[in-house]
């Protein structure tokens, strides 16, 4: 006799919906343990039935154990990540700090009574990175225009 493909869709009459999740339940948690044994991994189910009981399984120790053991893993990954992200974004971040501190020490310098106090070079530096903000601006500004042009 062959069994026939089971569409994937809540049961509707409560027996035997009651009878699936019970014969599916123990399935799970059947393979759960043979993948314990098999393999030596320490595995957890937890499953909440439509009443709300509880049906757990922790193959190694006690369900506990292994949730604080799950949550330091994700807890150290995370912390991973985040170092990871800001080793890779740490050089475009100094570089952006950097040159919004020449621009800000250039304005200062204007504004506070000249740029008397600022080397030759600083002012060359200075004098490039403003130039490189106003062609910046320009093309913005044009690409606005550009995008209000066309709309209208």
């Amino acid at each position: 006799m062959v069994r026939g493909k089971v569409r994937m869709r809540r049961i509707e009459d409560l027996a035997h919906r009651r009878v699936t999740f019970c014969k599916r339940r123990e399935g799970l948690l059947k393979k759960a343990r043979e993948l314990s044994v098999l393999c030596d991994a320490e595995v957890g189910v937890i499953i909440f039935s439509s009443q709300g009981k509880l049906h757990e399984l922790a193959t190694n120790g006690n369900m506990q154990s292994l949730v604080k053991r799950y949550q330091g893993d994700v807890v150290e990954s995370q912390m991973q990540n985040r170092a990871l992200q800001s080793q890779v974004a740490e050089p475009g971040i100094f570089l952006v700090r950097e040159e919004m501190d020449q621009l800000q020490q250039g304005l200062r310098s204007m504004y506070g009574g000249g740029a008397g106090d600022m080397t030759l070079d600083k002012l060359h530096t200075l004098e490039k990175s403003l130039e490189l903000w106003i062609c910046q601006m320009r093309s913005t500004k044009v690409g606005h225009l550009f995008c209000t042009f066309l709309l209208f």
